[in-house]
């Protein structure tokens, strides 16, 4: 099927979190392969995996050591062979996530390039005698000084994360054999990490700073960055209809447009929808509006991933809001764009809050937890900030039962599994039709068979006081979605014939309930 992705409802797997099937506290691919027939069941029929390759972690996956293996934690490059023939079994296609900006300094590559300044690896990676002022995402200097060659390296994020030299042709050269590896393997595309952050320019000019704070104006989004990424994007094109999502990052939405279209990243994460600190349902509108006006091709659907606190946390007036968490449910499912779930999103899991230090294990929390400590903070204050900054707080393992751990391992979980999983887990919600998972189910399964839902423009989009409405049209076939998300609101129907596919006909909708028609011919 050409485009299959514009057909797809994607699922964010992160892989230490999913399921373990060997007792060690890891997920692994023998677990996933476990709960294939649960995804089936949700109704999703694209994966996205979080770097599954052989790693230090010190970023959890993201310093890769070994781009072509399988870290020993999550099995063996058979299990995840058996994992790509299961889940194509069962029509469901894999993106694996590719990090091109970074590689891990116990790869072997960095190894050879600490070696000396005339290794032949010495010029994958980016160094200097003096460094500038560019500063790490994680905080703190983005050099590291080596001692071995009396030089210091650039790492944007982790000093065990060695920025990639693109102005170096051989880095594409190794890239296009990794990427071959594993489209040869059977992935059907690739979600690449922060992929508008390659140095493809070199290290210029020092950043701007404004009320203190450094501004990412030369480090990011250099020029020269469209052409590697479209060189990228031709060379996995080459292998067939492959899907190709970019993390970029930005929140202009002019930027993000010049990374998606038809002959570079077929979709682009848009964090101004996704990444919403609090529930605002005109701010929601808003973006809509946006995307649909500035973005070429499809916009992405999503409010929570592994880099971000849960929208169950983020968006509800109490503890677990599930019935906003329905209202967001219709709006992904029924929206244009591509729908991305993150795992646990149908289950309304919410935040994981580290109560020590000892607890955490994101790098990006406890580096920040230093820092706090280092200009002054009390540890209880800078707690605080650790737990802001953490990525944990959306890890945690999978709520699958209301057993020990939540039925997620035999033995103690790489982190902490949230407290609230003897009342909300998987089993638990299956059994209950009214559940937010079973809301997921059925929206789902209504997105897959309404071809409209997947490929219909917006021929209205509208809202007022909390009641956000669009119709859908494609090819003759009509769609009407109200999603009422504040207090009560009367709606109109149309004149014509309809029939209701989902939630209750009514002229007044409840806070926070969804009606979904389609208009008879």
């Amino acid at each position: 099927m050409l485009n299959w992705w514009k057909e797809s409802v994607f699922y964010e797997i992160y892989m230490p979190s999913f399921k373990d099937s060997n007792g060690d506290g890891i997920g692994d691919f023998g677990g996933i392969v476990e709960k294939l027939d649960y995804l089936k069941q949700l109704g999703v029929n694209a994966i996205w995996l979080t770097p599954f390759y052989k790693s230090p972690k010190v970023d959890n996956g993201y310093d890769i050591s070994d781009y072509c293996s399988v870290d020993a934690d999550y099995g063996t490059m058979q299990d995840f062979e058996q994992f790509i023939v299961e889940a194509h079994k069962r029509d469901i296609k894999v993106i694996a996530d590719m990090v091109l900006n970074h590689t891990s300094t116990e790869h072997e590559w960095f190894k050879e390039s600490q070696k000396s300044k005339d290794n032949p690896y010495r010029d994958y990676y980016i160094w200097r005698d003096e460094p500038n002022n560019y500063e790490s995402f994680f905080s703190g200097s983005a050099w590291e000084y080596d001692d071995k060659t009396k030089q210091y390296y650039y790492h944007k994020f982790a000093k065990e994360q060695a920025d990639l030299n693109w102005t170096n042709p051989k880095v594409m050269e190794e890239t296009k054999k990794i990427l071959k590896f594993w489209l040869d393997k059977g992935v059907d595309g690739f979600r690449f990490d922060v992929i508008n952050f390659l140095t493809c320019e070199g290290i210029t000019s020092d950043n701007p700073s404004e009320d203190g704070k450094q501004l990412h104006k030369y480090d990011i989004n250099q020029n020269g960055i469209l052409k590697t990424i479209t060189e990228i994007c031709s060379f996995v094109k080459s292998f067939g209809d492959k899907f190709l999502v970019g993390e970029i990052g930005s929140d202009k939405l002019d930027i993000l447009t010049q990374y998606q279209n038809q002959n570079i990243l077929d979709v682009v994460f848009n964090f101004n929808l996704g990444s919403k600190p609090r529930f605002d349902s005109e701010e929601i509108f808003n973006e809509l509006v946006q995307m649909n006006k500035s973005m070429t091709g499809l916009p992405t659907l999503f409010f929570s991933s592994h880099d971000m606190s849960r929208h169950m946390s983020r968006f509800g007036e109490t503890k677990r809001d599930v019935g906003r968490a329905k209202a967001i449910a219709s709006l992904m499912m029924t929206a244009v764009g591509v729908p991305f779930l993150f795992e646990g999103d149908e289950l309304g899991m919410t935040d994981l809050i580290s109560a020590s230090i000892d607890e955490m294990n994101d790098i990006q929390g406890v580096t920040n937890y230093k820092t706090a400590l280092a200009k002054g903070k009390t540890p209880d204050e800078a707690l605080v900030i650790a737990n802001d900054s953490s990525r944990d707080k959306s890890r945690s393992p999978i709520q699958w039962d209301n057993s020990g751990n939540a039925g997620f391992t035999t033995g103690k979980p790489w982190l902490k599994v949230n407290e609230n999983y003897r009342e909300v887990n998987i089993q638990a919600e299956l059994l209950k039709s009214d559940s937010l998972l079973n809301t997921y189910i059925k929206l789902i399964k209504l997105r897959k068979t309404e071809e409209v839902l997947s490929y219909g423009r917006y021929t209205n989009l509208s809202f007022k006081a909390g009641l956000l409405q669009f119709t859908r049209s494609y090819q003759g076939s009509e769609i009407i979605v109200y999603i009422n998300f504040d207090k009560d609101a009367e709606i109109e129907l149309p004149s014509k014939p309809y029939r209701v596919l989902y939630g209750e006909e009514k002229k007044t909708l409840l806070k926070n309930e969804s009606l979904i028609i389609k208009c008879l011919r």
